[in-house]
């Protein structure tokens, strides 16, 4: 448990604005030091085109995909910690493989670091256009911000900012022409009554549990997109 606690997530939407050139803010990695380390590990792994790649910080890292494939191939890129501004730093590893799909999971951690919802949205759009540019044939699937719930003990409290990820979600939504991605709804799968991140799915209303996975792939394959 204590290992799921050090990996923090977060978002929030608005509609388009223009992005400033002041970085008026943190766009280092929560866990910096956990980076490097998976960095070394991926660059160890031979590079085999055709893969389905899920791309993101720790809710895509804690996914078992194999098993909830049962696919050998999968490959997970998920890092713990990680935001949008680290993931424009290792999109080479991405893109010389060419993948066949890419899931992208990403803004949680970014919102935790009070990152502008549009600037984070905007780099999703230079995510994604890069991994157009070097793999044309790559389709790419950016999937909606999870909810949280931060009712639960053990939640981070000074990440408490559920509002941030309605407005994400709106631009991430929005922007699925002009990035020439499909946008893909799964926080409703996991959000309660209360419009939080429901209590069986979750270890402390931000990581999910086995279960939560098999729900999000059974619904990536019923929209066909598995």
């Amino acid at each position: 448990m204590k290992y799921l606690l050090i990996f923090l997530l977060f978002p929030l939407a608005v509609q388009a604005q223009s992005v400033t050139n002041q970085n008026l803010f943190d766009t280092i990695p929560f866990i910096p030091e956990h980076t490097a380390p998976r960095l070394a590990q991926f660059a160890k792994e031979p590079i085999v085109p055709g893969r389905i790649i899920f791309l993101g910080n720790s809710i895509t890292e804690m996914g078992n995909w194999k098993k909830v494939l049962n696919d050998t191939t999968v490959i997970n890129r998920g890092i713990g910690g990680d935001i949008t501004y680290g993931v424009l730093k290792r999109l080479k590893d991405i893109t010389d493989r060419h993948p066949s799909k890419v899931f992208i999971l990403l803004g949680i951690n970014d919102i935790g670091k009070d990152i502008p919802e549009v600037v984070i949205a905007d780099n999703y759009l230079k995510i994604v256009r890069e991994i157009h540019s070097k793999c044309p044939d790559t389709k790419i699937y950016v999937q909606s911000v999870l909810p949280v719930n931060s009712t639960l003990p053990r939640f981070p409290q000074h990440y408490d900012k559920e509002e941030h990820i309605l407005a994400l979600n709106k631009l991430l939504k929005a922007n699925a022409t002009t990035g020439n991605y499909t946008f893909v709804d799964i926080f409703h799968l996991f959000v309660d009554a209360n419009q939080r991140l429901d209590s069986r799915y979750t270890y402390e209303g931000l990581h999910l549990k086995p279960e939560a996975y098999d729900i999000w792939v059974a619904y990536l394959k019923k929209q066909g997109y598995l």
